[in-house]
């Protein structure tokens, strides 16, 4: 079951939906790496379900990677606290 297409692309969509609902960009990679795995299993990859889990993984990461670049804390963003709470 693990190595049909739809199942990925089912999980791609319960992941984007989750990230919707939840927003801080923790689910965005997963859905985009369970979309990879299912767009590479439409187009006819044939390989193990451990070699899926790792690609999905790579991929997770590197779209993490991509996704904190793009729409993480730009400069000039921070927060920068001048005075303690505990001083007074």
């Amino acid at each position: 079951m693990l190595e049909t297409w739809w199942v990925w692309l089912a999980a791609a969509a319960a992941l984007g939906f989750l990230e919707l609902v939840a927003p801080a960009q923790a689910f965005l990679g997963f859905a985009v790496g369970a979309a990879a795995v299912g767009g590479a299993l439409w187009l006819g990859l044939a390989v193990a379900w451990p070699w899926l889990f790792l690609i999905c993984a790579v991929v997770s990461g590197l779209a993490w990677l991509v996704l904190r670049q793009v729409l993480g804390v730009r400069r000039g963003q921070v927060k920068v606290w001048r005075d303690d709470i505990n001083e007074n």
